[in-house]
């Protein structure tokens, strides 16, 4: 459903096609293939004539000592992926790419690192802190576990990490925050706890996922300052309101998704400042009050899903007039009013919404009066939550009814959706 999304992933084939031409530079790197097996093959025959030459390079010998250490602390490989990791010619081991060095074109390095989908369990050595030469590495959907170690803050050419669906503990790896040059961070699906440090939203980050963890407090106020287009914090335990700062996200942000948090307060109007922004996903939390009016600007808004809230007053034409939107969710809220088009959204050809569990008179699959009245009948005030990532609303809101089970997002075994 997300398009963007798609194809933000699936450009990073690209990088394939560039090492095979020899043509590496540092930004293009950074596109290193996620589905990398038919890479793999074609690398190491292209490379094999290389690495014996290269062999005796200081660069290798220092990716051979941490390789060797790395393999010896893997225990489990079903896969047999790490089999041939033996000997000094570390461009022929599986899952381990070089090219020229940046400064010295004459000598390999080891660039990148793509484990993905290799089910191996094991953990991180201190020793990769000798790959200085690394531009990604990629460990989505292993068994890895223990914390991330702080020699990785030598990976000073570090464009992408992805340590996603692996069993990595500890607070959020502040070593991330010391790579100069990274764009692309993804820990999602771990056991990462505690607060996000706003440090990282002072850093040009294109993607940002966090989802599935175990991260708790409010949502760092200077959330805006990032230059990121993507941000998932979903199935987490983030509290408080969203900032108001999130403005500052207007000329980068295009899909923002924080499902099944334990947000509190008013939507900001600020959130009607996000012009590029395709998906809005804000469902699964304790938000209050109305639609912001200011949400009928978002001339590319997609996907809108604001189910399983606590929001009230008026759905307006507005929104379910916006000329990109596809899919609209408000179930399992107290909406009182359709207006306009929001009240017959099936006469939108190809367009899904859903409406049930509201207050919505003449409306089939709506909540009882009872219901209805024992949260219509207490005033939100939306202004006590100005500052952003404050306080919640005036009034401590009735317990939520039970909702459905969140459904995880982005599973990285596969290209991110919000289906």
């Amino acid at each position: 459903m997300a398009s963007s999304m798609v194809s933000f992933f699936f450009f990073t084939c690209a990088f394939v096609l560039l090492l095979l031409h020899m043509s590496f530079s540092f930004n293009n790197l950074a596109l290193a293939a996620k589905h990398s097996s038919f890479a793999a093959h074609h690398y190491h025959h292209y490379h094999h004539h290389r690495s014996h030459s290269s062999a005796s390079n200081s660069r290798l010998r220092q990716a051979y000592v941490a390789l060797q250490a790395w393999k010896r602390v893997i225990y489990s490989d079903p896969k047999n992926f790490t089999t041939n990791w033996v000997g000094p010619f570390v461009c022929n081991y599986s899952g381990v790419f070089c090219t020229e060095a940046l400064d010295d074109p004459k000598i390999s390095v080891v660039a990148g690192i793509d484990l993905n989908f290799a089910d191996i369990a094991g953990f991180l050595p201190k020793e990769l802190g000798l790959l200085t030469d690394l531009a990604l590495i990629h460990l989505n959907t292993n068994r890895f576990c223990g914390i991330i170690p702080e020699t990785l803050a030598n990976l000073t050419l570090l464009y992408e990490l992805d340590l996603s669906n692996n069993r990595f503990v500890g607070p959020f790896p502040k070593v991330v925050l010391s790579l100069p040059t990274l764009n692309f961070l993804d820990i999602r699906y771990n056991e990462f706890e505690g607060p996000l440090p706003p440090e990282l939203f002072n850093k040009k980050l294109d993607a940002i996922f966090v989802n599935n963890n175990r991260f708790t407090t409010m949502i760092p106020t200077n959330l805006g300052l990032s230059t990121a287009s993507v941000v998932v914090f979903a199935n987490n335990n983030f509290g408080g309101c969203i900032p108001s700062s999130i403005s500052k996200f207007a000329n980068t942000l295009e899909e923002l998704v924080l499902i099944n948090n334990s947000l509190t307060g008013c939507l900001p109007q600020e959130l009607g400042f996000l012009y590029k922004l395709k998906v809005l996903d804000l469902s699964s939390n304790n938000i209050v009050g109305p639609i912001p009016y200011s949400l009928a600007g978002l001339s590319h808004l997609e996907q809108l899903n604001l189910g399983h809230n606590m929001l009230t007053g008026i759905v307006t034409d507005g929104v379910c007039l916006l000329p990109s939107l596809a899919n609209f969710t408000f179930s399992y809220n107290f909406f009182c009013e359709e207006e306009g088009i929001c009240q017959n959204l099936t006469s939108r050809r190809g367009f899904k919404f859903d409406d049930r569990r509201n207050c919505l008179p003449d409306k089939p699959l709506q909540r009882s009066k009872k219901e209805c009245s024992a949260v219509l009948e207490r005033p939100v005030d939306c202004f006590c939550c100005t500052g952003g990532g404050g306080a919640g609303p005036a009034f401590a809101p009735a317990a939520m009814p039970p909702a459905v089970a969140a459904v995880p997002v982005s599973t990285p075994s596969m290209t991110p959706s919000y289906t």
